[in-house]
Order: C-alpha cells, then structure tokens, then sequence
C-alpha cells in the first residue's frame, strides 16, 4: 500500500494504538504549533518503525503541549529492506544527501566504512540518525533502516557472512554495463559498498576482487562522484535483482 502525501508524517518513539495519546517533542511542538500552524483536530500520520503507520488527530493540553491521539492503523509494519549500504564518509552536506538518499532508495542497513584514502569524517552519529528520520517522514517510509557505528574496510571484511553478496563500485572495471555482472545474483542477500571520492587503493580493491562473497560493478562510461555513484548503484540494484524487480 502506497503512502498518503496529502498528510504530514512524524515519526515517534513511543508505542501506537487507537485512542492512547502520545506528547509531542519540543521540536514537533514548534514545528507544528509554529511553522505549521497546525489546529485542534489536524489530522496527521504516525509511525514508530514497529506498529505500521497510524492516522492521529491533534489536540493541545495546554497552550505549550501538543498531544496525537491515533485513530486507526492507515498501513501495516512492512519487513526491514534487506539490503545494506556502506559508504566511505564525505564531506558533511554531500553526506546527508547521500544518507537521506540511500533510505529512499530502500536501505535497510546503513554504515560508515573507513577506507585508505576517505576524504570525509563522522563526527555526529546522531547527524546521520535525523537525517535517516527525516528521508523515512518524507517519503513513506515505516521501516527505519538501521545504523550501524563506523569500520574499518579490512575489519568489515574480515568479519563478514559470506552468505551475504557484496557489490562494489570499481572504476577500475574493464566494462561499462552494471547489470550482466547483477543478472546473476538474483535471490541473494546484497550489500552495496560505494567508496570515497579518491576511490579504493589498489591494495583495497585486490583484497575485495579476491573474495568469493564479492561482485564488482561497473557505473558507465563516465566519472561520477561518490554521492551520484551510490543512487545510480542502489537504482540499478533494485531495478536489476531488488525490490524493483
């Protein structure tokens, strides 16, 4: 079931059921009573990334407390995406783009990787956590992807489930056509790993072609940058092998 755009989407932390009213933040409060101008009865929807998606109306308890009183369920809880996306770090506005970027683009795992020539740091984790709730708000989505604290690419590796595909992104590919090298990982478990601006050392890239668990794909004949790169890869996934297809 597709979302309701006519509505504002908040995501809260507490349980949702009919009737059992849950308090609005601070900044929920300013965003609605404030920006919004938001009035007694104001219909708006609710998720919490457990119970689905529920219809609410609000209420003011007091001229500085808003209240949600949810009404009915509008879309039940759907499964986490499957597939997980890891990036090396960029500089901070490139990196909110590609954040909230990868959860409309059906992320279910999200993580940091360091890598030999990142170029970004991570500096806030909870910059990164508002920005994954903000792209769920805007655009329908109830399962909020997971993330997970910052590793090292050699480290990743090593810890890996081999049950589990990666994808990279090598620009050092004799090929231009991403999807003869995806056509047969349909019905696996992928993960999607995009590197920095500098792209993988050598030594990276021997390390990552010379496991069994990893697939590496072309992005097309030209230059992309690391933030393009990921949406073009997450596209051709899903569209590929993925929840497109």
């Amino acid at each position: 079931m597709r979302a309701n755009y006519r509505l504002q989407r908040l995501f809260v932390t507490d349980p949702l059921d009919a009737g059992v009213a849950i308090e609005a933040t601070s900044d929920q409060f300013h965003y609605l009573a404030h920006v919004m101008r938001a009035e007694e009865g104001t219909e708006i929807l609710l998720f919490n990334g457990r119970d689905g998606e529920w219809l609410a109306k609000l209420c003011y308890p007091s001229r500085k407390k808003i209240a949600f009183r949810p009404v009915e369920q509008t879309r039940p809880q759907p499964a986490p995406a499957t597939l997980h996306y890891l990036f090396a770090p960029l500089k901070v506005g490139r990196m909110d783009y590609m954040i909230q970027k990868s959860v409309e683009m059906g992320a279910g795992l999200i993580r940091p990787v360091m890598t030999q020539h990142v170029q970004g740091r991570i500096n806030n984790m909870d910059r990164l956590a508002a920005n994954i709730t903000e792209a769920a708000e805007q655009c329908g989505v109830l399962a909020i992807p997971e993330l997970l604290e910052p590793i090292r690419l050699y480290d990743l590796i090593d810890q890996w489930a081999p049950d589990r595909r990666l994808i990279f992104c090598d620009e050092g590919e004799e090929s231009q056509n991403p999807v003869a090298a995806l056509q047969g990982l349909s019905g696996e478990k992928l993960a999607l790993l995009v590197g920095p601006e500098g792209g993988f050392s050598a030594e990276e890239r021997d390390m990552l072609r010379a496991k069994p668990f990893v697939t590496a794909i072309p992005l097309g004949p030209r230059i992309l940058r690391a933030d393009t790169a990921a949406v073009a890869a997450m596209a051709v996934i899903q569209a590929t092998i993925g929840d497109w297809h």
